[in-house]
C-alpha cells in the first residue's frame, strides 16, 4: 500500500516541452552522465532546488559554499 501511495505522489502532472540552449543540453548530459538520472528526474529536481534557492534569496538569505577540505566560507552570487 506505501508503494501505491508513493506512486501516486509522483505522479505526472504536467508534460511541458522545453527548448534548451547549447549550454543547458550540455549541463543536463553532463548531469546524467554524472547521476544515471533520467532527464525528467533532473530536470525536477533543478526545478525544485530553483524553488528553494529562489525562495530563500527572496527572503533575503545567502548561499554560502564550503569546499571540502578547505576550512573557509564563500558566498554564492546568483545573477
Amino acid at each position: 500500500m506505501a508503494a501505491t501511495q508513493g506512486l501516486a505522489r509522483n505522479a505526472v502532472v504536467m508534460r511541458i516541452t522545453v527548448g534548451l540552449i547549447s549550454r543547458a543540453r550540455r549541463d543536463l548530459r553532463s548531469s546524467q552522465d554524472r547521476s544515471g538520472l533520467s532527464m525528467a528526474d533532473i530536470v525536477n529536481r533543478a526545478l525544485t532546488l530553483y524553488e528553494f534557492v529562489d525562495s530563500r534569496l527572496a527572503a533575503g538569505d545567502q548561499f554560502l559554499l564550503r569546499q571540502k577540505g578547505a576550512g573557509g566560507l564563500e558566498l554564492v552570487q546568483f545573477s
